[in-house]
Parts: structure tokens; sequence; C-alpha cells
């Protein structure tokens, strides 16, 4: 995921609309470069799709009212009553990317339903934003408990989904817990930490993802793990979300974890925190 490459990018494009003043196109070329949607799958990720069962959801988008299409993977528990998780990936890479992490959930005793918003993969193309992605995670949600009602239901974010995870479950209702890997406060907080963060642009970016604003709304057990050497998505953003966030919650720093393999090198720290915090074994 390269994120951080798309907001240097934004910040380009800002200083462009600020001496230029043409500002129509402003906005969609952000979302262009926070999202970065396409139908690329990284295929280191992709090796490990052998049992992952595609599904589609269907909806009406509350905001446009237009029909949308969403492809997900789903990978089931044996036992029909093991609890339920949703996961939402980060920027450019489509959610077949995701497979190993997806799998690495599971193994961990969730049923994992992983979705592309629109804009990725398979799913209704368009360029995604801030609103719609989070539609998107809200129809997942929704398919989820429609499909075993009563089961206990997580969210999972990482990155980019870090901050579509915490909107949805300060939104929705029933979330047993939230867990954030290698995720940040806020977009312009990211700017800040790149070599040209001292410049005041912040009032001008328009997909926020203000996770700090949100994250003390949430009513569910936290769980954020960061990796120690996340040159993307500093860890400090991470602690600072968490220490905002009411409890209960705890934050692991994985020593050595990087943006991209944290998730791979914490499974024991992942095993027993969510044993510690939400009580699953």
């Amino acid at each position: 995921m390269s994120l951080r490459r798309g907001l240097r990018a934004v910040l380009a494009l800002v200083l462009a609309a600020m001496v230029a003043t043409g500002c129509s196109v402003f906005d969609e070329q952000q979302r262009r470069w926070v999202f970065q949607p396409g139908q690329r799958t990284w295929a280191p990720g992709a090796a490990e799709l052998d049992g992952l069962n595609d599904v589609w959801i269907e909806f009406t988008s509350p905001s446009s009212g237009e029909p949308v299409r969403l492809h997900g993977l789903w990978v089931p528990q044996p036992d029909p009553e093991a609890p339920r998780l949703l996961y939402l990936h980060g920027a450019r890479w489509d959610v077949r990317s995701s497979a190993g992490r997806i799998r690495r959930m599971q193994s961990l005793g969730f049923s994992v339903l992983a979705i592309d918003y629109r804009g990725f993969g398979d799913s209704t193309a368009g360029l995604p934003s801030e609103k719609s992605a989070v539609e998107d995670a809200r129809a997942a949600w929704a398919w989820l408990g429609e499909q075993a009602p009563g089961i206990p239901r997580y969210v999972f974010g990482h990155s980019l989904g870090g901050a579509i995870a915490v909107q949805l479950a300060t939104e929705v209702e029933g979330v047993q817990g939230l867990m954030l890997e290698g995720t940040f406060t806020s977009v312009p907080d990211v700017f800040r930490t790149m070599a040209w963060g001292w410049l005041p642009i912040g009032p001008f970016i328009t997909q926020r993802f203000d996770s700090l604003d949100r994250i003390g709304r949430l009513r569910a057990p936290l769980l954020v793990v960061h990796g120690s050497e996340d040159r993307l998505i500093h860890p400090e953003l991470g602690r600072t979300l968490y220490e905002r966030a009411p409890g209960p919650k705890r934050f692991v720093l994985v020593p050595g974890g990087s943006h991209h393999n944290t998730n791979a090198v914490a499974q024991g720290a992942y095993r027993e925190a969510i044993a510690e915090l939400f009580g699953l074994r």
C-alpha cells in the first residue's frame, strides 16, 4: 500500500491549486491520490486465494441513489457460531492482495468477510470517496448480520481501511470489538509527518478521515497494532489514536514490524490480545 506516495501527490496538487485557483477538480484529484483505486492485485498477497469464496453484496447508495455491487472474499469457520469479522483493506491494492492477512485473521478464530470498495477490483466502477467507502463498509456490515443474526461481529481495518473502520464502528450498532493495524489519526496528520509537513494545507484537504475526532465515540473494546518500523504511517499516529479512545483497549507495538509485515510477525501478540480484550480463544 502506498498511501504516503499518494499523499505526496496530493500535496503537490494542493500547492498547484493554491497558486492557480483551479479548484473545480481539486476534490476529485484528492480522491484519486488518497485511494489510488483500480484493479491492481499484489501478486504475493494473492498467492493464498485458494479456499476464499467470492461473494457479492448489492445495495442502493444512500447518497447517490445508484445501484452498487460489491465484490468480497469470504472465508468461514467450520463452526457456524464462530464470531464474524469485517476486513477493510487499505489504498491502491484490491481485496485479493490481502488474502494472506485475511487468512491469518481467520486462523485467529473468525469467519472473515473482506470487501473491495467501489472503484477497486470487481466492485462497481467509480471514483471512491470517504463517504462512499463508509457506505460500502456499512453494506458489508449489514450483510454479515443478515447472514447469521445474533452472531458476534467485529471490525478490522488496515492503514486507510482503519480510518474507514473507525467511522463504521462509531456509527453502527452491534460492534463487539474494533481492531486497527498501521492506521492513523487523520489524513492531515499524515501530511504533517512528511518533509513538507510544515506547510499550512490542512484546511484544503477534503478527504480527511478524522479518526481522532471520532474515536472517543467508540463503545466497543479497541485493539491498536502498529509496527515499530512502519515508515508509511508512523507508530506515534497509532499511539495517539489509541490514547484518545475510551477503554477497554490495548496497544501493541510490534518490534521490527513494517507497514506490510506486522500482521504476519505479530500473530502471537494478536492471539494473546484478542483473548485478553475480547474474551475469544
